[in-house]
């Protein structure tokens, strides 16, 4: 069986966008420290954003995510090191204008309707959207005119995406924007993504949905403890966390396969044998050569949330 005929599984994700041009950065945190008493939140943290991409910041709780983010929003300030943003102080009026932001810290009114939210926060900005834009991307259209407290947890969380978005912000922050919707509305959402980064605007994505990173980042930057441990698009963070996994019937025997460079582990299964290997294929032209009767492969690649779990174990 010639390698070039095997069919390797590829994920169901909706196609990212193909990654922007490296440029200079818009947004940077240089050797970042940050402590709260003897806690230390930051340590030594580098982190840059480029226009048009959208970057997913990764980590376990407490591992510095939202510390990076207010740094970044201008809501705290660095123990030492730098932040900037478009080039100036993020704490300035002028750079704030060109940055929105969805958290989930934020506390919205009860009492207004969504239309007057809309309206209060478009006169904060030079620029802003028009309302009935801001509702049709936020797919709100129809519940304008309902109280905030009246709202679902979905609808609130679209909401506080329109808020984000109304200024028409260049940087674009969403913590954790999916949170409590269905599927259907978090797809939705995915796509205005998308369209945001078409359009040459940033976006920095926080999540648990780690299928959420994986269809959405240009590239994914893993930190813990303060630091960053990983980098790089989505396919590489997974190939680092160990490479694929071979499945298949053979006559090999484990001893034999275990010799073979970058394999990493064998297990049997029902009668298969399932092979971890950093270089796959390089395994499997050998296991071909070895053994022609070989049948019933597969080959996959690492799940996101196994790369995620495997660089933040320690």
């Amino acid at each position: 069986m010639p390698l070039s005929a095997i069919a390797f599984e590829t994920e169901q994700v909706a196609p990212r966008a193909p990654a922007p041009v490296p440029q200079q950065p818009i947004a940077t945190l240089s050797n970042i420290t940050k402590r709260y008493g003897t806690t230390v939140a930051l340590d030594g943290l580098d982190l840059s954003l480029r226009t048009g991409e959208v970057v997913a910041l990764l980590g376990p709780n407490g591992a510095g995510k939202s510390t990076a983010i207010k740094l970044l929003l201008g809501l705290i300030a660095p123990t030492s090191g730098t932040s900037r943003v478009f080039g100036s102080d993020p704490r300035e009026t002028t750079t704030r204008t060109r940055v929105g932001a969805m958290l989930q810290v934020a506390r919205v009114t009860e009492t207004l309707r969504v239309r007057e939210h809309l309206d209060l926060f478009r006169s904060y900005y030079p620029n802003p959207l028009p309302v009935s834009e801001i509702l049709h991307i936020a797919q709100l259209q129809g519940i304008e005119d309902r109280l905030f407290s009246q709202l679902s947890g979905g609808q609130k969380q679209r909401v506080l995406f329109a808020l984000a978005i109304c200024g028409n912000p260049d940087l674009v922050f969403l913590d954790e924007p999916t949170v409590g919707m269905d599927i259907e509305a978090r797809r939705a959402l995915w796509q205005q993504i998308r369209s945001l980064s078409d359009q040459g605007k940033t976006v920095l994505l926080t999540t648990h949905y780690l299928e959420e990173a994986d269809a959405l980042a240009h590239r994914i930057i893993v930190i813990n403890k303060g630091r960053v441990i990983s980098e790089g698009t989505p396919t590489e963070i997974k190939r680092n966390s160990g490479g694929r996994t071979i499945r298949c019937y053979t006559n090999l025997s484990r001893e034999f396969l275990l010799t073979l460079p970058s394999v990493t582990s064998v297990e049997f299964n029902a009668g298969a044998v399932v092979v971890a290997a950093t270089d796959a294929e390089t395994v499997l032209r050998e296991m071909l050569l070895r053994d022609e009767t070989l049948s019933g492969l597969e080959v996959t690649s690492p799940a996101l949330e196994d790369a995620f779990l495997a660089l933040t174990k320690n």
